[in-house]
């Protein structure tokens, strides 16, 4: 590593600030381990890069979810500094947290993903969004607020009746949504890793013990259940890895990415997002895929800072 002292952002101002901080810790204690100079900034939009400045860093993890880190504003604030930054450019870090943007890019480049329909929270003065997604789509469908992680602002929707609830709950964190078909399957999730030459760590396979991987399920130790590697064939397997290199090459990620899915029951897989700031708390998915790979999570830390384009 080239680098000498390392300065792990968290935290900030989004609504998913508690679990950057524990991806945040985490890292920090992964990197210590290894016997680097590591010191914690809290992402204060005010005075980040003050603070980044005072703390004598030569690199900058990123381990901020949500808006302001996983969004690209922190990688183009280190740009505009001349610091080195973990994650993916600008660009891809903008697209990809916009599930809009990103869907568009999936269905424009010919990537499985479920049918789609987007909407602003304007849309609803001039259209009947209930009649417009009626008519697409049977129910169960799912609603999603473009630019929340951690499953915030997405509500699997099981019937007319409830179908505004669940669009106003999606509203609540983003002024656009979009409604996508409900497939019914299995959820699975592959981490991709590279910069210009992509390769994918074994792919997991979630079960949640109620059968939804909501935000609780997500990070309450001992409500989800990762099976790596995913019982796939090998055709499948190859398939699916395939199909998450290419979203992320499609949509200019760099670095280490996660690209969640889902296996139709008559097993054609479905790209849903990419997380360009991917969780690293102790049941987060990348680390329990890279240490399948044979990759320890502090070797693991030290690879995402080596791979700054």
């Amino acid at each position: 590593m080239k680098y000498n002292k390392i300065a792990v952002v968290m935290g900030g101002p989004s609504s998913e600030a508690k679990i950057s901080r524990l991806t945040g810790m985490a890292v920090m204690e992964a990197l210590k381990s290894k016997g680097h100079e590591v010191i914690p900034v809290e992402l204060c939009r005010n005075t980040v890069v003050d603070d980044i400045k005072k703390s004598g860093c030569d690199v900058v993890f990123n381990a901020v979810h949500g808006r302001y880190g996983e969004d690209g504003i922190l990688r183009a604030v280190m740009e505009m500094i001349d610091m080195p930054c973990t994650g993916s450019n600008v660009l891809a870090s903008a697209l990809t947290m916009n599930k809009a943007a990103s869907k568009r890019i999936f269905l424009s480049a010919g990537i499985s993903t479920p049918r789609t329909l987007f909407f602003k929270d304007t849309d609803a003065e001039n259209i009947d969004i209930k009649a417009q997604v009626m008519e697409e789509f049977d129910f169960p469908v799912v609603v999603k607020a473009v630019d929340q992680g951690s499953s915030i602002g997405v509500v699997t929707v099981n019937n007319e009746e409830i179908f505004i609830k669940g669009m106003e709950e999606a509203f609540r964190y983003s002024k656009e949504i979009i409604i996508e078909e409900f497939i019914k399957g299995r959820e699975l999730t592959v981490a991709v890793y590279g910069g210009k030459e992509k390769k994918a760590m074994p792919i997991i396979e979630i079960v949640a013990a109620d059968g939804v991987y909501d935000y609780h399920n997500k990070y309450t130790k001992g409500c989800s259940k990762h099976i790596i590697p995913a019982p796939l064939s090998a055709e499948l397997t190859e398939k699916i890895k395939q199909i998450s290199v290419e979203a992320c090459e499609i949509t200019g990620c760099s670095g280490v990415a996660r690209v969640d899915l889902i296996l139709s029951e008559d097993n054609v897989p479905y790209v849903l997002e990419i997380n360009t700031v991917p969780g690293m708390t102790e049941t987060s998915l990348v680390p329990d895929a890279a240490g399948h790979a044979g990759i320890k999570f502090p070797e693991l830390c030290e690879m995402m800072i080596d791979m700054i384009d």
